[in-house]
């Protein structure tokens, strides 16, 4: 653990001398939130000297270790005002952070930072752990509050491994054991268009991707593509080897929808045409009832705490969830990404406990 500051109390840390531990502790203090049971860990320095960029690439060993043991972390006070600035400070913690992210829109000013999903703001985005249902995902993840809310807009974050303590021991079982089948139909009319979201025109290069990554799929009538994912719902943490409680089953759910936008869509296309839904991996069907017992679980290890300018939430997105609560007036958060797995870099990790 090493830290560097730029002047004043720790001057004596000279370039190109190595900073002691007892410096590290110095220069950053850590603590949590009010009842928060060790999640997140909040970070924060202890000097107004401390240059954030130096000091966060310097510390990658003290900033993951701390990720790993307890799965999120808020840097707090660290001076960082601009998207530019929190993009530098993420990428001096991991070089080389995912620029090609389709989902979310790219923002104005960065290389390689996201707006935040764009949703009507008096609606709740649901708890999930970002591409978990896909062939990769980030396991690091970053939120930067850029301007808070002036009323709700929270970013609650639930520990996905006592997720799996909270739920019900036979559903969890049930989820690991049969795995998770997410359902998608691409059409014009309904929802995004397949072109829209594999960013091509070509059903030969979209083909190419879906059998490489083992993707069911069939093509639909009206130029519609039909996808079927098997996948997780929990998972063995590829390095602390901890069981999490990783998937999108409350942003798939047909039960999580509001009671009329539910109605209507069955009734104009049925559930096998529905633009999203997800299954137990063997097809059958996952409950309005246990999907409330997933949801009540989610609010029971839901944190939240309010936003501050400059805070950077840092999530290892394989061992946490993250939402969005609904808000009044402006709101800018920002969002990086980076240490990209994949499900073959997951299944290998398994294989080598």
């Amino acid at each position: 653990m090493t830290s560097t500051v730029r002047k004043g109390k720790f001057s004596s840390l000279k370039k190109g001398v190595k900073p002691t531990a007892s410096a590290t502790q110095a220069a950053t203090s850590t603590t949590f939130f009010k009842g928060a049971q060790g999640f997140p860990a909040v970070i924060q320095p202890t000097s107004k000297d401390l240059d954030p960029y130096v000091w966060a690439e310097t510390n990658r060993d003290f900033i993951e270790s701390n990720l790993l043991k307890y799965a999120g972390l808020v840097f707090r006070g660290f001076g960082l005002k601009t998207p530019q600035e929190f993009e530098q400070f993420a990428n001096a913690i991991q070089p080389g952070l995912y620029g090609n992210y389709g989902d979310l829109p790219k923002k104005e000013g960065g290389k390689k930072t996201y707006k935040s999903t764009p949703y009507p703001e008096n609606k709740m985005i649901l708890y999930h752990n970002e591409s978990s249902h896909l062939e990769q995902w980030p396991r690091k993840q970053w939120f930067f509050c850029e301007l808070p809310s002036p009323v709700g807009g929270t970013t609650p974050i639930v520990d996905c491994r006592r997720m799996l303590s909270v739920l019900p021991s036979e559903l969890v079982q049930k989820i690991e054991e049969k795995g998770l089948l997410y359902l998608r139909n691409f059409h014009k009319s309904v929802d995004v268009s397949w072109q829209h979201f594999y960013k091509t025109d070509s059903k030969t290069e979209v083909e190419a991707r879906l059998n490489a990554a083992n993707i069911e799929y069939q093509w639909l009538e009206n130029d519609g593509l039909q996808t079927k994912t098997k996948t997780h719902g929990v998972i063995v943490h590829p390095v602390t080897k901890e069981r999490s409680f990783f998937n999108q089953v409350q942003l798939h759910h047909i039960a999580c929808l509001e009671p009329e936008v539910k109605e209507s869509l069955i009734e104009l296309v049925g559930e096998q045409r529905l633009p999203r839904h997800v299954y137990f991996g063997d097809g059958s069907a996952i409950s309005d009832e246990e999907m409330a017992i997933i949801g009540a679980a989610y609010e029971t290890c839901a944190v939240r705490f309010e936003w501050q300018q400059g805070d950077v939430v840092m999530l290892d997105n394989m061992l946490a969830a993250h939402a969005r609560d609904p808000f009044e007036g402006p709101r800018k958060i920002v969002v990086a990404m980076g240490d990209i797995y994949t499900q073959q870099d997951l299944k290998q990790a398994n294989q080598a406990q």
